[in-house]
């Protein structure tokens, strides 16, 4: 149920009963909804704690399974409490949905004494009340490459890559190098070549507002992960190659990744009107794909077609940027 469904049914709620007794408080039916929504938070704490307890077993957890003498299914609390390191009576506290503090250490104890998964240690974050940590790419979802190949392939003949948390380009297709200029490279990071490549430069007729949403988007990503060197290190390379990188960083803009408007001006074909659109790969968080839709404007779509045709591609000798 979402939150605003939870609202609306206690705002209706708060007020006055038939007999005549008020039930609002002095500072308004916000404060009643706040207080609802978090013990239903707390509640769904409880009872997600419980059920993932219940799910694992002694011999799992490395303890003996005490044999037809054990009532409990699963793990006692007890026991989850000590191979979580914290008190019997904190982590009765916990499951219990009583408003205690709570640390990402601790969560973290417990998560990995309950066997969490990465999606469901997110979910104690979120019902625990903190920030959830950043999302982890789960061992058996780190070979995709395959299937993000077939997936880019088939967007064909429409331009389409792929880039890692920090900009590198992981893959791309044959559009992609046709239209955006990608190229082989030991490491070719999207946001450098955004600023640097003057090929990007020349043939981009929106590069202006287009700079403004990527700098916006990226210090996003930056702030989601504070403490990861590897947004730094290519925040300094940028920096470092380009002074109109640094003047719009020191804007502090921030955007969410969504659509962008691109225009290019392409040396065979003329002008391109492309929707760029930024999506993350569920099962790799740390992916995003790049997918380029042709709009109505300047025949873009037919442009693209003969440029992924034999006669387009024998024509196409130019590294065009974009």
């Amino acid at each position: 149920m979402g939150t605003s469904l939870w609202a609306s049914e206690y705002r209706w709620g708060a007020g006055t009963y038939a007999g005549g007794r008020n039930t609002s408080h002095p500072e308004g039916d916000s404060y009643v909804v706040d207080d609802v929504l978090k013990t239903r938070r707390l509640s769904e704490l409880r009872e997600f704690l419980m059920s993932r307890r219940a799910r694992v077993s002694p011999a799992q957890a490395g303890l003996p399974d005490g044999g037809a003498r054990r009532r409990t299914p699963g793990l006692r609390r007890e026991e989850v409490a000590v191979l979580a390191g914290v008190g019997a009576s904190w982590y009765q506290w916990l499951e219990q949905g009583r408003d205690i503090s709570v640390s990402p250490q601790v969560l973290d104890s417990v998560a990995r004494v309950l066997r969490l998964s990465n999606a469901e240690r997110r979910h104690l974050y979120l019902l625990a009340g903190l920030n959830p940590p950043a999302p982890e790419v789960a061992p058996g979802d780190r070979d995709m490459c395959e299937g993000l190949r077939r997936l880019i392939d088939t967007w064909m003949p429409y331009p389409a890559h792929i880039m890692d948390a920090y900009y590198n380009c992981v893959m791309y297709n044959d559009a992609a190098g046709a239209v955006l200029g990608m190229r082989p490279k030991d490491v070719q990071n999207c946001l450098l070549d955004f600023f640097t490549d003057p090929l990007y430069r020349g043939r981009s007729l929106t590069w202006q507002e287009n700079a403004r949403t990527v700098v916006a988007q990226f210090r996003a990503s930056c702030a989601a992960a504070p403490d990861d060197e590897g947004f730094q290190d290519v925040l300094a390379r940028v920096k470092a190659a380009s002074a109109e990188f640094t003047e719009l960083w020191e804007r502090r803009d921030i955007e969410a990744p969504g659509q962008t408007r691109k225009e290019l001006d392409h040396p065979l074909v003329g002008v391109l009107v492309l929707e760029a659109t930024a999506m993350k790969v569920p099962a790799r968080p740390d992916l995003t794909i790049v997918l380029h839709t042709p709009l109505p404007e300047a025949n873009t779509s037919t442009k693209l077609e003969w440029l992924a045709s034999a006669e387009g591609r024998r024509g196409a000798m130019y590294p065009v940027a974009g």
